[in-house]
């Protein structure tokens, strides 16, 4: 798909599952899984769409999923079967192959967002998933992840960045920056301290990307906030400032882990936020 002069492909990578509870916070149970229905184990299922962007003469892939690294434990946890691998993905989807990437953004160092910054050699070696790509990753949330709290230190793993410094690949990033003409990341507390959006703007169209601030269609409820957010009032007041604006400019949302609509648009009905799933004419 096209938004202006900027060609725009999702990237799926693989399903992962986490626990109802913390994925909907203070909302009980008998609400949230009319909405997202739990498995047995009391999960429900997130997907982890990629943004890859041809923009400024770079190939760029925003996000880089969860990674083929995690052990048969964590997979197991997790509910995580891989079909195939990311690069796969990539190429079956816009013919680009991993040597290709210029360009990647990560929103933040979450391993569920940045896990396929690397992987294994044939030797067992961690090296970067996209050998001639510069990595563009927020230096304040750098900071964080290499020093975590023992609240959300289960979520950094160093192995998704730590490699990148020695091949001189990392670049680490202001609070807000363009990553060419047109797109824009922007530091947004709530979900952590220096997690960052996507702005992508192009021939009057927006796209946009809450990335973890708001994870699913199923969080545009105001109170729908994740148990995982480190400073859940300021997800709220987010919330409050930026779905407004993207229901009057026709924003084309990006939902990282919704699984059924990764793009749409959002309406009001009623008083009430509506997603209208995006289709390509």
């Amino acid at each position: 798909m096209n938004i202006g002069d900027f060609r725009l492909e999702i990237i799926s990578d693989t399903e992962i599952r986490l626990d109802g509870g913390a994925m909907f916070g203070v909302v009980p149970r008998v609400m949230w899984e009319k909405v997202c229905p739990p498995d047995s184990l009391n999960r429900v299922p997130l997907a982890a769409h990629c943004l890859y962007v041809e923009a400024g003469g770079e190939k760029i892939l925003f996000e880089t999923g969860t990674g083929e690294k995690l052990s048969e434990k964590l997979l197991q946890i997790y509910g995580m079967k891989r079909e195939k691998s990311f690069a796969e993905s990539l190429y079956e989807t816009t013919g680009v192959s991993a040597d290709e990437i210029s360009i990647v953004v990560n929103t933040h160092l979450h391993f569920d967002h940045c896990g396929g910054n690397t992987k294994f050699n044939a030797a067992g070696d961690i090296i970067p998933a996209f050998p001639n790509a510069r990595y563009f990753i927020p230096e304040n949330e750098l900071k964080h992840a290499e020093n975590p709290t023992d609240r959300d230190r289960a979520t950094y793993n160093k192995d998704n960045w730590e490699i990148l410094r020695e091949t001189g690949q990392m670049e680490t990033k202001p609070p807000i920056y363009e990553v060419v003409k047109g797109i824009t990341m922007t530091e947004m507390r709530g979900h952590n301290a220096a997690m960052q959006t996507v702005r992508i703007e192009s021939g009057g169209e927006i796209l946009y990307s809450f990335s973890d601030l708001i994870p699913m269609t199923a969080h545009l409820p105001l109170p729908w906030i994740m148990s995982y957010d480190l400073y859940p009032l300021e997800t709220l007041a987010n919330k409050k400032k930026l779905l407004p604006l993207a229901v009057q400019e026709k924003w084309l949302c990006w939902f990282y882990h919704d699984v059924e609509m990764p793009l749409c648009r959002l309406t009001e009905v009623d008083g009430k936020l509506k997603a209208i799933k995006y289709v390509q004419n």
